[in-house]
């Protein structure tokens, strides 16, 4: 089973204010965009049969924004139409004169009516924008790897189909665009399908029409525009002007009026992606996850007041890893980050992982690490109060001078960043600075598993990971 987690939304709804003043031509209104046209979805799996109840994935839609993460999926129960071995999926949407949404899902390791189709990974991502002048919606990042069917390997492209056999077909990376413009107010919806397995006839036990989805995701935004005044028609017809009275006197000046106070500003994020260097850079997290563009989104309850990067979701204890060879520092806590550190890569370049559940012993200050090394583990400690996700940011050497608004959107840097594989766990014990005793942080001196020990734990099962612990810690006492 998937857990499906709410997050609060990481911007702030836009209240719709109508001011009427009966017989004033400074009367303002506000046009929202309809209520559902600023929204995402997505899902990992989907199967429709017709006339029977189906199933789906790991469902997620915004807002609010949510995720979904981790787990396996078979359907039926023993996983003869479709089974998935990993799935995760996420849905964000910040509605408002600059409208944003982001969807994405992610699936490995699947197999489809017993073996016939299988998938190595399928990865669906969309995202739209729109303000006041212009919008834009895509779907890139979306891609099928490991494509095989009945037996051969195929190449995916955008909206290919392959036969199966007499009595079925698959198309992969089905995609498109929808305008949701109307005057005055800009707007547009884009949907990808990573792979789509349909019968065309009965087969397998299932009726004509019974369809597979792998990998579905699908984002819009439409921008809220403000009207002009609407004309008062029920203003009083003009009185006739009255006659001068005669040695009027001069109208006095008004009393002079204090100036108001600046108001506070924050500064706007920058819009910009600095190169950091050649290459090098690995993906912060080690196993599923999902994230969104949320950088720039308000903050008004801290300090720093908006969001200085992205937040990436994932489960409880899942490995961080330096994303380039650097120099760790400032590992420690703060009330915003909970437990916290940085890291510098060899080009100056400053890296901050915020909320972490503990710290690897490569978490001390000053010491040198090589990309993929695990740092510590995500969690939600300081002011986390959405599920369990690290907290990442990008500060480029060239904007180090900006303090810490020197930050830029991490978004196009972790979409590219690959995803480590083969990261080699031996020898590297988990530790932690003192934790509540309800905290569901791992304690200190915590036995970080191996690939073998992760791939028999489910991070959804406690129970299952606790006998995963016990039998790593047998291993470890017997060595």
């Amino acid at each position: 089973m998937v857990a499906v987690a709410r997050v609060a939304p990481l911007a702030l709804a836009l209240a719709v204010i109508v001011t009427l003043a009966v017989g004033s031509a400074s009367a303002t209104r506000t046009r929202p965009a309809a209520p559902d046209q600023t929204t995402a979805r997505a899902f990992a799996v989907q199967v429709a049969v017709p006339g029977q109840a189906g199933a789906s994935a790991a469902p997620v839609s915004a807002p609010p924004d949510a995720v979904g993460v981790g787990g396996s999926f078979a359907y039926p129960a023993d996983g003869s139409v479709v089974n998935a071995g990993s799935v995760t999926s996420g849905a964000f949407a910040s509605p408002g004169s600059s409208a944003t949404s982001s969807a994405s899902a992610q699936v490995s390791t699947v197999s489809i009516f017993g073996g016939e189709v299988t998938i190595g990974t399928a990865i669906a991502k969309a995202n739209a924008s729109a303000t006041s002048k212009k919008s834009a919606a895509g779907s890139s990042g979306s891609g099928v790897t490991g494509l095989v069917v009945q037996g051969q390997a195929v190449t995916p492209g955008v909206g290919t189909s392959f036969p199966l056999g007499d009595w079925g077909s698959v198309v992969t990376l089905q995609q498109g665009l929808t305008s949701l413009d109307t005057k005055g107010s800009p707007g547009t919806r884009s949907f990808v399908t990573g792979v789509q397995v349909t019968l065309t006839v009965d087969h397998y036990g299932y009726p004509a029409g019974t369809s597979v989805m792998v990998g579905y995701a699908e984002a819009g935004a439409k921008a809220v525009v403000a009207e002009k005044p609407a004309p008062n028609h029920n203003r009083r017809a003009k009185a006739p002007p009255r006659k001068p009275k005669k040695h009027a006197q001069k109208p006095k000046a008004p009393p002079p009026v204090a100036p108001e106070k600046p108001s506070l500003t924050v500064r706007p994020p920058p819009d910009v992606t600095p190169r950091l260097t050649a290459g090098g850079y690995v993906f912060p997290v080690y196993g599923p996850s999902s994230f969104g563009d949320t950088f720039g989104a308000p903050r008004g309850d801290l300090s720093s007041g908006w969001h200085h990067g992205d937040d990436i979701f994932g489960q409880i204890g899942e490995p961080l890893l330096a994303v380039a060879d650097g120099t760790v520092f400032s590992v420690g806590w703060n009330d915003i980050g909970g437990y916290r550190l940085w890291l510098r890569d060899k080009a100056g370049n400053e890296f901050y992982y915020a909320h972490l559940s503990a710290y690897s012993p490569f978490a001390v200050n000053g010491r040198q690490v090589k990309a993929g090394t695990v740092l510590g583990f995500m969690g939600n400690t300081g002011a986390a109060t959405t599920p369990y996700h690290l907290h990442f940011e990008i500060h480029p050497v060239g904007m180090l001078y900006l303090g810490y608004d020197g930050a830029v959107n991490p978004t196009s840097y972790l979409l590219a960043w690959q995803h480590l594989q083969d990261v080699d766990f031996a020898q590297v014990a988990g530790w932690a600075p003192p934790v509540s005793p309800t905290s569901a942080a791992p304690k200190p001196g915590a036995i970080l598993l191996s690939q073998t020990d992760i791939s028999t734990a489910d991070g959804l099962d406690p129970g299952s990971l606790q006998r995963t612990l016990k039998q790593a810690a047998a291993k470890t006492n017997r060595g």
